[in-house]
């Protein structure tokens, strides 16, 4: 999810204002104060945060909606009462938001909240280290953390989870109108959860327990095992990795889990310098499972390419994003020619469904660097960025605040488009070890699909 907003202007204080703000206030401590339950509690923090911060693409009668959906938590409250709890509330934020048709602004539980905090921290939480994701059929291992006991118990990425600790694991697809699940970076990804399905929250919850974890696991070439995962005390992000793929194992593929912590950019730009100085011929990065992050990073790291620089507005005023180098770009930065990239050669991104907000924006601005998007049509919440504010159960309500424009006023494309189609065919994955849209994207380098653009004349602030 794209995020750093700036911060909200002061307004300066009137005296006669804070002394009838004082006496409201004294009023209202002198009279008996209404019971309202955690769920109402819970929806009108959330809802007041919305009509107060909301500045996205949404034509929503905001207002409207909010008036109309309290009235459905009062009638589901009904039989509770004042004991109505947090989980009613946020049932209904959710069924509110989706009439909104802004996936950028969702309802968060506190375990969620917590999740995004210890990545962002890089906090030391226990865990596999399986990243995994909810697909049809079971949890896709989507990377494995070196030296953890995942890696230790044979896990590889790709690999399938199909049963967790007895139970069916994985996802089934949303029906028409169906409640679509929440992805990190403030968006879902297309598909509804079962109930009976465990899927990867629930496979976290696990971890977290710190208790021996069975699982089922479906890999290519290979029969269904029985596995056995351990947790022990690791770091909470997954740093991007660097492997060699392609005929000649001379393309480097970087595998970047989200932008979030604030060391991305960082990370990535040592990678890829990593790669070239390996003698890399071609550069492949795979966002195919990146929901999203700090916009300071991704816009950091797509600047590996060429000088990036993100336009937003808010309510009242706006910001600007700029990367040069694979770096934040400070002032001193924007007198440096517009054609400093670190990597000039063949490149290509992988995007899918999954890849969303901050990872849209990156992929973005390596296309406008002419490099390939190969895969499948992402998300559609990359031309706007949200704040998390709290809330009274401990979660969080991410609120659109910014809308992205070129310097003309135009505003950015909600979602990538793909150079290359190639879907990702997560049975030809799982079973037979290929990887469609890998295999397309090598493909596409290797007939010269992926010629960059000379440079262009100007300076950074130019779009």
């Amino acid at each position: 999810m794209p995020f750093n907003p700036s911060p909200r202007r002061q307004a300066p204080l009137n005296p006669i204002r804070q002394w009838r703000a004082l006496t409201a206030a004294l009023l209202c401590a002198a009279l008996p104060l209404a019971a309202a339950s955690p769920a109402t509690d819970l929806y009108r923090e959330a809802t007041r945060h919305v009509l107060r911060d909301y500045y996205g693409w949404s034509t929503a009668d905001l207002k409207g909606l909010t008036e109309q959906y309290s009235r459905t938590l009062d009638d589901r409250c009904a039989p509770a009462g004042d004991a109505c709890p947090f989980e009613t509330g946020r049932e209904v934020l959710t069924e509110l938001f989706a009439q909104v048709g802004d996936a950028h602004t969702s309802v968060r539980d506190p375990e969620s909240a917590l999740r995004l905090r210890e990545v962002q921290e890089n906090l030391a939480v226990p865990r596999t280290g399986a990243r995994v994701v909810s697909v049809p059929g079971g949890l896709l291992v989507a990377s494995v953390m070196p030296g953890s006991p995942a890696e230790q118990a044979g896990l590889r990425p790709f690999d399938l989870l199909t049963r967790v600790n007895g139970r069916p694991a994985g996802k089934n697809p949303a029906p028409a109108g169906g409640v679509r699940e929440p992805a990190m970076g403030g968006g879902g990804d297309g598909t509804l959860l079962d109930s009976n399905l465990l899927d990867s929250r629930e496979f976290t919850r696990l971890e977290r327990a710190a208790q021996p974890i069975q699982a089922e696991v479906t890999a290519p070439g290979r029969a269904p095992r029985p596995v056995t995962l351990a947790s022990a005390t690791l770091r909470a992000r997954d740093e991007p990795t660097l492997n060699w793929v392609g005929p000649d194992s001379r393309t480097a593929l970087i595998s970047v889990a989200s932008f979030l912590p604030s060391d991305t950019a960082e990370q990535f730009l040592a990678r890829v310098q990593e790669a070239r100085r390996g003698g890399a011929r071609a550069l492949l990065v795979d966002l195919r499972f990146n929901g999203g992050g700090s916009l300071t990073q991704c816009v950091a790291a797509a600047s590996v390419f060429g000088p990036t620089q993100y336009r937003s507005r808010y309510r009242t005023g706006g910001a600007m994003y700029a990367g040069i180098e694979g770096r934040p770009a400070g002032p001193q930065d924007r007198q440096q020619p517009p054609d400093t990239a670190v990597w000039r050669g063949p490149a290509a991104v992988l995007v899918g469904p999954n890849t969303a907000s901050c990872s849209e924006v990156f992929t973005y601005y390596a296309q406008r660097a002419g490099v390939l998007a190969v895969g499948e049509v992402t998300r559609g919440v990359g031309n706007s960025g949200v704040t998390f504010d709290p809330l009274p159960d401990g979660g969080v309500v991410s609120v659109t605040v910014l809308r992205a424009f070129w310097p003309d006023g135009t505003p950015l494309p909600a979602h990538v488009t793909p150079d290359v189609p190639a879907p990702t065919d997560l049975n030809a994955l799982t079973t037979q070890g290929q990887d469609t849209c890998l295999n397309a994207a090598l493909v596409a380098l290797a007939a010269g699909q992926a010629g960059r653009p000379p440079a262009q004349p100007g300076s950074l602030n130019q779009p």
